[in-house]
């Protein structure tokens, strides 16, 4: 799966760290930033992963701030966009399940990074169930 990343300052460690991962398990990256630790604007990178995704460029994408809230309100402003925050191993499978989410945004400084890795995994392994909830994602404005 190709796998937009992007993440902020706050994002930043754990960025690299499930960039190695998910290349670790066969995906394909695209990264588009930041390079650093040092203090820039998330949505200078939550805007060009989603619209990536929504582009069809990638399949989905990973943003990560420093609580995930940022990321999450700023990726829902594109158009096609599902993007969900995260905070547990249920909530990462039921937004695939029930919403189709296409983006899933974590917040780096919340949560340990085994934790955070966890909701990766089992966001990316969980498929859309369709039926009552296509009916009800269809109804999304956007």
């Amino acid at each position: 799966m190709k796998i937009a990343l992007g993440a902020d300052h706050g994002g930043f460690e754990f960025k690299t760290r499930i960039a190695a991962k998910l290349k670790e398990l066969g995906h394909e990256i695209r990264d588009f930033g930041t390079d650093s630790a040092q203090s820039c604007d998330y949505p200078d990178y939550a805007v060009p992963a989603a619209e990536a995704v929504a582009r069809g460029e990638c399949e989905r994408a990973i943003l990560i701030c420093n609580n995930g809230i940022g990321m999450s309100m700023v990726a829902n402003r594109v158009p096609g966009i599902r993007a969900a925050m995260v905070y547990s191993l249920v909530t990462a499978e039921t937004t695939r399940h029930h919403h189709d989410s296409n983006v899933l945004c974590l917040g780096g400084q919340v949560f340990p990074h085994e934790t955070l890795e966890g909701f990766v995994v089992v966001w990316l392994a969980a498929g859309f169930e369709g039926g009552r909830h296509a009916r009800r994602v269809a109804k999304f404005p956007c």
